[in-house]
């Protein structure tokens, strides 16, 4: 094989430096990758979205075909072959090589640029069979730029094409043959208008099909129509289910420093802890003891929480309003970043929420006329258990009680035993928390009310209200967001003709507007309205499903701009390095939007081999560290530590007078009690280095960026140094990812506990 290998390295240097010439000098970067190229991406991407919507049925598939084959093409094909193979690009391996583009360092074979043209190429192709007179020489071109900029060898190219238009044909095959099997038994409507994906023509045996087109907005809804649309839903909900299962697993993020605390939780099993309920560390024991203390085993059951609460939502709207309006809601979901958040963290929330619209979906139906008392009963035990995973359960008692002033027909059931014994059935669920409480002093009620700011003295201000209006307005998608406030404030005079919507009112409306107002005196993090969200967006979806079937024209492009910024904000937030291929270069680690849960792994390896240095003087060493956190996610991703975790801890939080976190709760952390005599590094994570004024643009530009200013090194807390005899200043450490800085940690060896 050396001789394939010489003659693939000859055609490198030949096309990277023999055939160099000015035009190709300006053109091929252009073609390969920088900020030019990268526009043209976007526009790209945004005709494909368009496409979507106000294209004809082939336009639509073919559109949509594009972006299934490259989304699962890129990641499962290409990249599994190019770690597998590890080929090191010539830019790397060579030493003659004219780099155009700079140094990368990912694999070589194959190329990903080659395979997704080729693969787009392929797909039009089979759609519009004259399109090869444009897509072909642009994906030959974009092709020749790799290796002309000596980022690519010849058969990296080659290989990168032979597979992209193979994946891409044998994708399309595998659709049609999907969709002749389970499209006429699923979707016998849609497949009679288009047995076939590649020629979209609408078919003369489908008679429903009129019918389905004159009720869409109309009052009438076709059994058959219904069913498809459930049908698609599960189909979503079942891939998005497994996507983020992969995801997951695949290790593209890392914990965050609330998932491995409350690991380390699930390893000291308890009737509560000191900041929040036993709920998250019974989840946690459950998905670990199924897949090991993995990613996977932590956030194992946030992915199904969302697939349960999918389809609880979906057969709720589909049967209350349609199950048009029902599926659309399912794809609104997905579009709104904190829930497409909550779907991969396995926080507090997942369950929350799950828990909050399962007594919403059983509490409409308790509190119509023939409402009976098991439907209370359910209502009791989901608030109960939501109430286990987060006190913010409590709210919706509040929501009911409004729901009850403003509904008149539903304060029936007040007297009737219903209510009152889901109440019962909810004080009960509080009783592990309150026998922990009582048993500890009420530590988490003063804790509770110290996050909230509930023991400081109120000064209005207008800074906290700013910091929450903008966080929500990213977070919850600033167009759903918007819909979500003119369907509360459209609704109002309907309110009495509408009782499911004055219910979704009353069920969100309390806890968003409350916050709001809270906002004017203390700081309120963007998540703790996240109950409000989905029954927010129900009353969106079912006030603007009744104006769009009024005909107004404002609702499909609203609906399209906001799903288009949710995908692309959701695919920034799960793989950030999307980021830097679109802008031509990543975003500084200290911006960069996966830093919360990413690089923790090299920051405990770093620690780790620290200690085993000090370690070598001859006596034993453990760690300690500045925050709760961090305890976590070290005990998490040192093995070492991982292993004696429930022995005798390897690492250990600083000891504390009062209780700030689980940790004083448990004596085997009391290191002082356990560890005299032996030797310690001591961990802090440093603040970053702030960057210049006016970065953003010069990042956007590809101009260097700067840092405003370096902090003063850090001192290690006097705590510490009064509890050993020395200590040993080892400098500040930069945690990167590539060529990025990550975190910063500063490091103390100190010696001889006393």
């Amino acid at each position: 094989m050396d001789w394939l290998q010489s003659l693939d390295a000859s055609l490198f240097h030949f096309i990277n430096r023999s055939l160099s010439n000015p035009l190709f000098d300006w053109l091929m970067p252009i073609l390969s990758g920088n900020e030019v190229m990268h526009w043209f991406a976007l526009c790209i991407v945004a005709a494909l979205v368009s496409a979507l919507w106000f294209g004809n049925a082939r336009v639509r598939l073919c559109a949509l075909m594009v972006f299934l084959v490259i989304a699962l093409g890129d990641p499962l094909v290409v990249n599994t072959i190019k770690h597998a193979v590890a080929r090191p690009r010539p830019c790397v391996a060579l030493s003659d090589v004219v780099q155009r583009l700079g140094r990368a360092g990912s694999g070589s074979m194959p190329s990903a640029h080659a395979a997704n043209w080729f693969a787009a190429t392929m797909v039009v192709f089979l759609f519009y069979r004259r399109s090869l007179w444009f897509m072909l020489p642009m994906a030959l071109a974009v092709s020749f730029s790799r290796v002309y900029n000596g980022v690519h060898y010849p058969s990296d190219v080659l290989a990168g094409a032979i597979l992209g238009a193979g994946y891409g044909a044998a994708g399309m095959v595998a659709l049609q043959t999907v969709w002749n099997r389970a499209g006429e038994k699923w979707f016998p409507l849609w497949h009679a208008q288009m047995p076939s994906l590649l020629n979209p023509v609408q078919s003369p045996k489908s008679k429903v099909q009129s019918l389905e087109s004159n009720a869409e907005k109309s009052a009438i809804r076709n059994p058959q129509s219904e069913i498809q649309w459930l049908h698609l839903g599960y189909i979503l909900i079942f891939i998005m289910l497994i996507a983020r299962w992969l995801y997951i697993a695949s290790g593209i993020i890392q914990l965050s420093q609330d998932e491995a605390y409350q690991w380390v939780w699930s390893k000291h099993l308890a009737l509560s802890y000191y900041s929040k309920p036993p709920g998250i560390a019974l989840i946690q024991f459950a998905g670990t003891s199924l897949w090991g203390d993995t990613e996977l085993g932590v956030r194992f059951f946030s992915p199904l929480f969302a697939a349960i609460l999918s389809v609880m939502v979906l057969r709720f709207i589909a049967r209350e309003i349609n199950a048009r309006a029902a599926f659309w809601l399912l794809l609104i979901v997905t579009a709104v970043p904190l829930l497409g958040a909550g779907a991969i963290l396995m926080t507090i929330d997942p369950p929350l929420v799950l828990c909050w619209m399962w007594a919403l979906i059983a509490g409409w139906r308790a509190c119509k006329p023939d409402g009976q008392i098991r439907h209370w009963l359910v209502v009791g035990l989901a608030m109960g258990l939501g109430f286990l995973c987060k006190y913010s359960a409590l709210y919706q008692i509040i929501c009911w009680a409004v729901f009850f002033a403003l509904w008149p027909a539903a304060r029936m059931h007040l007297r009737k035993p219903g209510p009152w014994l889901a109440l019962l059935i909810f004080l009960i669920c509080t009783t592990p928390v309150i026998i922990w409480n009582w048993q500890h002093g009420w530590i988490t009620a003063h804790h509770v009310a110290g996050d909230a700011g509930l023991l400081s003295q109120w000064k209005p201000t207008l800074r906290y209200f700013n910091d929450f209006l903008v966080s929500e307005l990213l977070l919850l998608n600033p167009v759903f967001l918007i819909g979500s406030i003119v369907a509360m404030f459209g609704f109002w005079k309907l309110r009495r003709e509408k009782p499911l919507w004055l219910y979704f009112f009353c069920m969100s409306a309390p806890v968003l507007l409350g916050h709001l107002a809270y906002s004017f005196h203390s700081r309120v993090m963007p998540n703790w309205i996240a109950v409000a969200v989905l029954p927010m967006l129900c009353l969106m979806v079912a006030f603007w499903d009744a104006h769009w079937r009024a005909g107004s024209r404002w609702v499909k492009p609203c609906l399209v701009i906001g799903l288009a910024f949710g995908f692309l904000v959701a695919a920034f937030m799960y793989d950030s390095k999307l980021i830097g291929k679109i802008a031509g270069q990543p975003l500084p680690g200290e911006k960069d939007l996966s830093r919360r849960v990413n690089a923790w792994k090299q920051s405990a390896e770093l620690v780790e081999s620290e200690r085993e240095k000090l370690q070598q003087e001859g006596k034993p060493a453990f760690i300690i560290c500045n925050h709760y956190g961090i305890t976590g996610l070290y005990s998490f991703y040192s093995p070492l530590a991982k292993a004696a975790l429930q022995s005798e801890p390897l690492i250990y939080p600083m000891i504390l007078d009062q209780p700030e976190n689980q940790f004083y709760f448990w004596p085997e952390y009391n290191y002082p009690e356990h560890r005299k005599g032996q030797n310690a590094i001591f961990a802090s994570e440093a603040e970053l280095y702030p960057l210049e004024n006016g970065w953003f643009w010069k990042w956007l530009m590809h101009q260097p960026v700067a840092y405003a200013r370096i902090p003063p090194p850090g001192t290690a807390p006097q705590q510490i140094v009064r509890e050993f005899q020395s200590i040993t200043d080892l400098g500040e450490h930069d945690i990167k990812v590539g060529d990025r800085v990550f975190h910063r940690v500063h490091l103390w060896a100190c010696h001889n506990l006393k």
